[in-house]
């Protein structure tokens, strides 16, 4: 009986972000903890092992008194200097509930690694809550075209080499491809465990290939979005990578910085979609998330 009394409880939530229609989103675990609560950085990666194979990555969420929060991230391997989708997931969840919160424009949240950033209130417009990405920083790419093609499983004749390839930190460092057709970037599913090596070895965090081809006419491009490093192969909705593209985007001159959707996915799901736009000198990723499960996680 005394083993059960030392029981701690904490308000949980596995909430799949950047859903729509018939797409099933990206899913997150959130952990929405009390001002009086804590969880060590150990526990905290105890938990998100818990959840492999389960979702993408936990997120802790602590509440500030003056409407603000702090966001940690875990995937099941460590600590995660950014999870956009777990950022959507937790925050629209959050202001949806809260009356108060949902009168707000604006609510600040503090991360971890990347400093505060704002997420806007779209709800009410929009169904849907964006976030301001991390500012970019633009990483010398020293990476030849016939590595990256051999890493991701392509051909070098699959790449568009009129787009350059490029590693952009939006939130994490993401290697973008161009691939030459909508047909190759849906259908390659890299080996894990060679990618996650390369990965490894040239310090990037995920990796983003990319179509201007796309299903549908409506979205600007098709990407997909590998994170092997993390503990996964594939990230299926994403807003750190979308984010990193809409600033190479803007810095290839292909996007004026106006809304947009971005499709995403492989020939295995139905495609998911992420909103950009170029606000306050910053990309905003946007959408909305559906809750699957609400309960107490007990450690």
């Amino acid at each position: 009986m005394r083993r059960y009394m030392n029981v701690k409880k904490y308000e949980y939530k596995k909430i799949d972000a950047f859903t729509s229609k018939e797409s099933l989103g990206n899913p997150a675990a959130c952990i929405y903890l009390k001002e009086e609560q804590s969880l060590t950085e150990i526990e905290m990666l105890n938990i998100a092992k818990q959840h492999k194979g389960f979702v993408s990555e936990v997120i802790y969420c602590i509440p500030k008194r003056d409407y603000s929060f702090e966001l940690a991230y875990y995937s099941s391997e460590c600590e995660v200097d950014f999870c956009g989708h777990g950022t959507i997931a937790c925050m629209y969840s959050l202001i949806k509930e809260s009356p108060g919160l949902l009168e707000k424009k604006e609510i600040t949240v503090l991360t971890n690694k990347k400093g505060a950033l704002t997420v806007y209130n779209e709800i009410a417009e929009q169904d849907a809550v964006y976030i301001s990405a991390p500012k970019p920083l633009h990483i010398n790419v020293k990476l030849k075209i016939n590595e990256i093609a051999k890493n991701l499983s392509f051909n070098t004749n699959q790449i568009l080499t009129s787009y350059p390839f490029d590693i952009i930190d939006a939130g994490l460092k993401t290697l973008i491809v161009p691939i030459a057709s909508l047909k190759d970037v849906i259908n390659v599913f890299p080996d894990e465990k060679t990618l996650k090596s390369f990965c490894i070895e040239n310090e990037i965090d995920i990796v983003l290939i990319y179509s201007l081809e796309v299903d549908n006419p409506q979205n600007k491009a098709h990407t997909r979005v590998f994170a092997p490093k993390f503990g996964y192969l594939e990230d299926p909705a994403t807003g750190s990578g979308n984010s990193a593209f809409g600033y190479y985007m803007m810095k290839n001159n292909m996007w004026d910085g106006k809304p947009i959707t971005i499709e995403q996915g492989g020939v295995d799901r139905v495609y998911n979609t992420v909103k950009l736009l170029y606000k306050n000198d910053c990309i905003l990723f946007g959408g909305k998330a559906t809750t699957r499960i609400e309960g107490i996680y007990y450690t």
